[in-house]
């Protein structure tokens, strides 16, 4: 029996070497971890249950029938626990055929996505691969199609997380973009369909792959990814802090962690923190640090369209989505890439049951040919679609301006708000009080003192919140040092919110 336990215990070591001791030793000189150790650091400690150990490919073309056969084949897969949670898990091993998706590793892939959604828990896959298996064609193919049905059935079931820590290109980068969330590592990882030495050859374009798709692109320009860090090792530490905001499945309870932090406390600095002039900005982050739970806040695509801020918060321990203008950037105005970022954001919260706080202060949508030409319309409409389907808790703050179509998309008494607030300092019109004059007053525009006059006979009847809140469409009108009481209360009474939105296959949000 011992020599059989034995033999056991060296097929085990030899797996868990993937392509040997040399290429771990590349792995790691170019500031990489190997998959094994970013998966135990990613889990908690001793909690990952490994399945497919041995799996070899069964491909014969090439000679590869006769070459090198490594257990594995490329993929680790399995599942573990993060902060006592059930995640799954597949990790590409990149030192085994530069971790290529052959027939049977998509089939690892596959069956752990399986299992993840038979049993509503998160998968988070860890990407370091240079694409298909080029020896095994239609196969390979074919195994990417059944990761992405998968991906597909998943979204909006279960958390599906994506981390990018080395090249992910060709079909690898298609199973990401399906999932919920995706982060990448600065300077080691990159994205793209076709790699530079094709974009070369068809464009004549010369890049580097860091040009083409590395983590400053994906960040800043075109949106794919919702954050990098600097190493594996922050990148994964991050990613453990981000599963314990998000529920296990569409159907688990938010996750509930203690808080020491007062729900009733109150913020007099809140009391100054809209600036006197209507055009001076301020960082909407103070006051959604100042409403957090002890001041956390996970930001999700913090370097794309920063005139508006997403990401996840806790109030009486219990996690809320936060959706912001930030006056700071373009003086919070709706454009395109804000209201996607935003619309894809509150979808998120929406099919997890997650419940969305939004803060507004939005001077209407960003105006020119540039945002005309690229579909502003059709993209401000994604996020007016977003909030207008949304069944979950939605609480609202005005606390400055909320001017034309744009008060109406964030989140207002109209789309179903269920708790719509404002501070004093709101000003709730169809525009500002200069260009509402020269419009209304066009006769007296060359006469500077009735315009002063007209202006601030505006101003004084329309440019604050009481016009809203005779109507009902704000429900209070609050003191800003009272905000996080006034929102954890609100949060509380909607915790058992019930709304349904008329049957329908699917809906046809505008993309």
């Amino acid at each position: 029996m011992k020599h059989i336990l034995d033999a056991l215990e060296e097929r085990r070591a030899n797996a868990r070497l993937g392509g040997g001791q040399a290429r771990i030793d590349t792995q790691h000189k170019r500031g990489k971890l190997t998959a094994r150790e970013r998966i135990d650091l990613f889990l908690d400690h001793g909690s990952f249950e490994e399945y497919d150990m041995f799996v070899q490919h069964r491909a014969v073309d090439f000679g590869m029938d006769k070459g090198e056969k490594i257990p594995g084949d490329g993929v680790v897969t399995g599942w573990g626990t993060v902060n006592g949670r059930v995640v799954y898990v597949y990790a590409k091993d990149f030192t085994v055929f530069g971790g290529s998706l052959s027939e049977t590793h998509a089939q690892k892939i596959m069956k752990i996505q399986d299992m993840a959604l038979r049993n509503k828990a998160p998968i988070i896959g860890l990407f370091d691969a240079g694409g298909a298996r080029i020896q095994e064609g239609v196969a390979a193919l074919g195994g990417y199609a059944e990761v992405f049905q998968r991906n597909v059935l998943a979204s909006g079931v279960i958390p599906q997380i994506s981390v990018i820590m080395g090249p992910c290109a060709g079909g690898d980068v298609y199973s990401p973009a399906m999932t919920d969330f995706i982060f990448m590592v600065r300077d080691t990882s990159y994205m793209f369909v076709t790699g530079p030495d094709v974009v070369k050859t068809v464009t004549n374009e010369t890049v580097t792959a860091e040009e083409l798709g590395g983590a400053k692109v994906h960040t800043t320009k075109s949106s794919i990814a919702d954050g990098a860090y600097d190493n594996d090792v922050e990148a994964l530490l991050q990613m453990r802090r981000l599963i314990d905001f998000l529920p296990s499945s569409n159907r688990d309870e938010l996750p509930e962690w203690p808080s020491f932090d007062d729900p009733a406390r109150e913020e007099i600095s809140l009391d100054t923190l809209i600036p006197d002039n209507p055009n001076k900005p301020y960082d909407i982050r103070e006051l959604i640090l100042k409403v957090a739970d002890e001041g956390d806040f996970f930001e999700i695509q913090e370097a794309h369209a920063r005139n508006i801020v997403t990401g996840f918060a806790r109030v009486e321990g219990r996690t809320t989505g936060i959706v912001a203008n930030q006056p700071m950037v373009l003086a919070g105005v709706l454009d395109s890439d804000a209201s996607r970022k935003a619309a894809r954001f509150v979808r998120f919260c929406d099919a997890f049951n997650i419940p969305i706080v939004t803060f507004v202060d939005v001077p209407g949508f960003l105006p020119g040919t540039a945002q005309e030409y690229g579909g502003l319309i059709k993209h401000g409409a994604k996020l007016l679609f977003a909030y207008a389907e949304a069944t979950v808790p939605k609480v609202t703050l005005i606390t400055r301006k909320a001017f034309g179509g744009a008060y109406d998309v964030m989140a207002s008494k109209h789309l179903r708000g269920d708790v719509n607030y404002a501070w004093p300092t709101a000003q709730i019109a169809v525009m500002g009080a200069k260009g509402a004059v020269e419009i209304i007053f066009r006769a007296d525009i060359k006469d500077p003192g009735k315009i002063a006059e007209r202006t601030k006979e505006y101003e004084e009847r329309f440019l604050s919140p009481f016009v809203a809140a005779e109507r009902g469409y704000i429900d209070d009108v609050i003191m800003p040092h009272a905000t996080r009481r006034r929102i954890a209360r609100a949060l509380a009474m909607l915790r058992h919110k019930e709304l349904e939105n008329p049957w329908k296959k699917h809906d046809n949000i505008p993309l």
